[in-house]
């Protein structure tokens, strides 16, 4: 195995210090957190510079609620006399900026939930979304005050609410929130997609090179072909479980860097919420898991692609079952993400190079049960097997070929002559 170890020592290092390498790991992910940061800090400067406002009641009953709204979520409120006096002043006290703004509340605020907003800049999104909700809040009250059952009322103009109950105690699992399964399908397809396809390519690239190059001709006589083989796609998964790590880590940085903001603009509830969203250790173990098989699966089969070919015009044509047993499963993942009914996907995905995109989101989501996530996870591995024995052996007999791509009934002789 030491002839192994120098082939995946080799393809390592040589991509990690690529250019590309670095850039797309470590540069695209400064620059969203970048973007993500300024966009933070416009957004604390422009709320920050409409912090301090006055209020102007000219209803008699909106004024105290409102005012405690807006101080519940930061920000410092006046209440002035509702009088035309009491607005020029707040005229002056705006241009002379010892406040930000004023808002005044009339007739219309009880009716309608409209209200003035007076300052020499625009509102911010931020403020502009909390105060509409805090005025119209305000006002429904003020018009449900003399309503008998208020309570119900507001919760029927709310609209209605959905009770989920299960047939069966089992099935409880269930009522899982079909938000949280759409976040978590979706992400967790593409990306699966998407880091087979890449890294997968990155190892038909690298057998093509040598091919073309006529290099593996001296490495062969040094070390087996299968030696030669698993080395790269041992060395390609190295690399493409260190930018992944980089990018978690990237990830979980800026996760803690923004969470004394994040807790600081919204409740415990809301927070809550927003944790509930996110995957837990299970769920980020599952999808390395999938990642790996998925990736030793399909890698197998870029390797063979890549040893068949001679030319990159075979090879851009020999690819294309490989995008295409990629690319189905995730058509049907996506188009099918926020759905239960279709119980026959559970099954197709049983199929090992559909495993990845079609379980894993449903596992995720608590849509399968666990002995089908297992079953899929076992006959993925069996598959790998499967796959890398017909896939050394047209890599054994395809790497020192050149000329026409192979057909089909080469492929097999191919095989059985290995």
């Amino acid at each position: 195995m030491n002839q192994v170890w120098v082939v995946v020592r080799r393809e390592y290092v040589e991509r990690v210090r690529t250019k590309g390498f670095i850039i797309a790991t470590l540069a695209v992910p400064l620059m969203m957190m970048g973007l993500m940061a300024f966009s933070i800090f416009m957004g604390v400067q422009s709320n920050q510079s409409e912090r301090e406002m006055a209020l102007v009641d000219y209803t008699g009953v909106l004024g105290d609620s409102v005012a405690a709204g807006l101080e519940g979520v930061g920000y410092t409120m006046e209440i002035a006399a509702p009088s035309e006096a009491g607005v020029t002043e707040l005229d002056q006290r705006l241009e002379d900026d010892e406040i930000a703004a004023y808002m005044i509340l009339d007739d219309v605020t009880v009716s309608q939930g409209a209200f003035v907003y007076r300052s020499k800049d625009g509102p911010g999104r931020l403020f502009r979304a909390l105060s509409e909700r805090i005025v119209a809040e305000a006002a429904l009250s003020a018009r449900l005050a003399g309503v008998e059952d208020p309570a119900g009322l507001r919760q029927l103009l709310g609209g209605g609410e959905l009770e989920f109950e299960a047939l069966r105690e089992e099935d409880e699992a269930s009522g899982i929130d079909e938000g949280v399964s759409i976040i978590t399908g979706f992400a967790g397809a593409m990306l699966l997609y998407m880091s087979m396809l890449i890294y997968g390519s990155y190892v038909f690239r690298s057998v093509m090179d040598e091919k073309t190059n006529r290099v593996v001709e001296v490495v062969i006589s040094s070390i087996r072909p299968w030696q030669l083989m698993l080395g790269k796609i041992l060395g390609v998964g190295a690399m493409g479980l260190t930018q992944l790590g980089i990018w978690v880590a990237f990830v979980a940085a800026l996760a803690l860097a923004g969470l004394p903001l994040v807790a600081s603009r919204f409740s415990m509830e809301n927070i809550d919420q927003l944790l509930s969203v996110l995957p837990g250790v299970g769920i980020l173990g599952l999808f390395l898991l999938y990642f790996l098989l998925g990736y030793f699966l399909y890698s197998a089969l870029f390797a063979a692609v890549g040893a068949m070919c001679s030319r990159e015009e075979e090879a851009q044509q020999a690819q294309v079952p490989l995008f295409l047993l990629l690319g189905v499963p995730l058509m049907l993942q996506l188009s099918t993400i926020n759905s239960r009914a279709f119980d026959w996907l559970n099954w197709v995905g049983l199929f090992p190079f559909f495993s990845p995109i079609l379980i894993f989101p449903r596992a995720a989501a608590g849509t399968v049960p666990g002995w089908m996530t297992a079953l899929s996870l076992v006959l993925m591995a069996a598959a790998i097997v499967c796959t890398a024995w017909v896939a050394g052996r047209i890599y054994r007999t395809g790497i020192l070929m050149q000329g026409k791509r192979p057909t089909f009934r080469e492929l097999v002789r191919w095989v059985r002559a290995a």
